[in-house]
C-alpha cells in the first residue's frame, strides 16, 4: 500500500490522522519492520490512543518492533539550541536586553514555520540514522504544517537587505561566525528539508466525506503542487457502510455523494476507506481493526496500479 519509508499523515483537525498513523504503525510492526510512529501535533493524542499513562520523553517501546514519540515545543527548543540558538542569541543580546530562555521561547514560537522546520529536520536525521525501517508521521493540522513550506522563501526575502544590517553588528568573543552566514546556513537547511519532503516522504491525506473536507482538499493540493509536492494517497475516514436508523441512512447517503465526487475528481490518487466505528479507537486491539480495514484487499480501493 505505502511505498516509502516515511509516511506523512496530514489533514485538518479531527479527521483521524492520529488513528490512521497509529493503525498503520501497528500493521508494519507486526510485519516485522522496526516502526516509529511520531507526532508533531502541538496537541498530540498518540499516547492516549495507545493508552499510556502520560506523555513519553523520547521514543518509547509500546510493542514488538513498535515505538512511539510525541515531539513538543521543548524538543523544538532543544533543536534550536543545538543548531543556531547560542550564535543568534549572542548577536541579538548585544542590543536587546533579554535572557536566553526568553529569547529561545520567543524565536521558536513567533517565526512562521520554524517549529515545523526543525521537526522536519529532526525526522530527516532519524531517517539518515537508519534505526527504523518505517516512520509514520502524525502531523499538525494541515494549515500549520504548510507553514514550513514558506520558510525558505521567507528567509530569502529577509536576506535581501541583510548584508546592510548584519554586516554592522559585532560578534562576541565566543562566536566568530557572522549572523548573515548563520542565516544563510538556515536557508540551506530549509531547502534540504523541502527536498527531503519531495523525494523521501509519502504524503497521505486523511479526510472525512463531507463538503468542507472536499473544498479544503482542493486548496491543499494546489498549495502542495506549488512547492513541488503531491498527495500520494487519500484515506477516507469515518465512512458509514450501512444505516441502521433513519438518521444514519441519511448521513450515509450524504457521504456517498461526496465519496463518489472524490473518487471521480481524484481518480489519479489511490484511495482507501476506513469505516465509521461505533466505539472509540484506543489500544492495540482497536487499532488492529483499523489496520485491517486500511490494509486488507477487501477494504481497499487502490486505483493507482
Amino acid at each position: 500500500m505505502f511505498t516509502k519509508r516515511i509516511i506523512l499523515f496530514g489533514g485538518k483537525g479531527g479527521v483521524g490522522k492520529t488513528t490512521c498513523a497509529a493503525a498503520s504503525a501497528v500493521h508494519f510492526s507486526r510485519k516485522g519492520e522496526r516502526t516509529l510512529v511520531i507526532s508533531t501535533d502541538p496537541t498530540p493524542s498518540l499516547a492516549d490512543i495507545f493508552e499510556l499513562g502520560g506523555t513519553p520523553e523520547g521514543p518509547l517501546a509500546v510493542g514488538e518492533n513498535l515505538w512511539l514519540w510525541e515531539l513538543g515545543m521543548e524538543e523544538i527548543k532543544r533543536m534550536w539550541r543545538r543548531k543556531f540558538g547560542p550564535e543568534v542569541y549572542e548577536v541579538f543580546s548585544a542590543f536587546v536586553d533579554i535572557d536566553y530562555e526568553e529569547f529561545t521561547s520567543f524565536i521558536t514560537s513567533v517565526l512562521p514555520g520554524l517549529a515545523e522546520e526543525f521537526m522536519v529536520d529532526h525526522i530527516r536525521e532519524l531517517c539518515r540514522r537508519g534505526t527504523y525501517d518505517r516512520i509514520l508521521w502524525d502531523t499538525a493540522p494541515m494549515g500549520q504544517t504548510l507553514g514550513l513550506l514558506r520558510t525558505p522563501s521567507m528567509l530569502r526575502e529577509h536576506l535581501r537587505p541583510a548584508p546592510r544590517i548584519y554586516s554592522r553588528l559585532r560578534l562576541g568573543e565566543r562566536t566568530r561566525r557572522p549572523l548573515l552566514e548563520i542565516l544563510r546556513q538556515w536557508e540551506i537547511l530549509s531547502q534540504q528539508d523541502i527536498l527531503f519532503l519531495q523525494e523521501e516522504v509519502e504524503i497521505c491525506l486523511v479526510l472525512i466525506p463531507e463538503g468542507l473536507a472536499v473544498r479544503q482538499l482542493e486548496r491543499i493540493e494546489r498549495e502542495l503542487k506549488h512547492y513541488g509536492l503531491r498527495i500520494q494517497r487519500l484515506i477516507l475516514n469515518g465512512v458509514i457502510l450501512r444505516g441502521s436508523s433513519e438518521f444514519l441512512e441519511e448521513k450515509a447517503d450524504q457521504q456517498r455523494v461526496y465519496g463518489s465526487f472524490l473518487k471521480e475528481r481524484y481518480s489519479h490518487i489511490p484511495m482507501n476507506e476506513v469505516p465509521w466505528l461505533p466505539y472509540e479507537v484506543k489500544g492495540l486491539n482497536r487499532l488492529s481493526e483499523v489496520a485491517e480495514a486500511l490494509f486488507s484487499e477487501q477494504g481497499r480501493e487502490d486505483r493507482g496500479r
